[in-house]
């Protein structure tokens, strides 16, 4: 049987710019990584209401609700700094998800 694919929010302030970027870059580490996901952009706004569907929460800018989803902040994907730390973050966590659903 085939993996269900890890369900991710990427959320910015906008849900336009730094999420779109930042989306396509979580796309291709999961890939190389071998990992199935689908991604999903929005905006810090919408987190609350979007994550009960999400595996994962990814954001671009500063988050200060509670939501109980694995929250990962994602900016070095954009700016490159820490870019493999949060590429190791992402990796690990999806692979957790992934673990659980077996």
């Amino acid at each position: 049987m085939a993996e269900r694919p890890v369900e991710i929010l990427v959320a910015c302030g906008s849900g336009i710019a730094s999420s779109s970027v930042a989306a396509e870059a979580v796309k291709k580490i999961c890939k190389e990584a071998g990992i199935p996901v689908n991604v999903h952009k929005g905006t810090v706004q919408t987190i609350q209401s979007s994550a009960k569907n999400m595996d994962i929460v990814m954001t671009t800018s500063n988050f200060r609700g509670h939501i109980d989803k694995p929250l990962i902040k994602v900016f070095g994907l954009i700016s490159g700094i820490g870019k493999d730390k949060v590429a190791k973050e992402i990796v690990q966590t999806c692979k957790e998800v992934l673990a659980k659903q077996e």
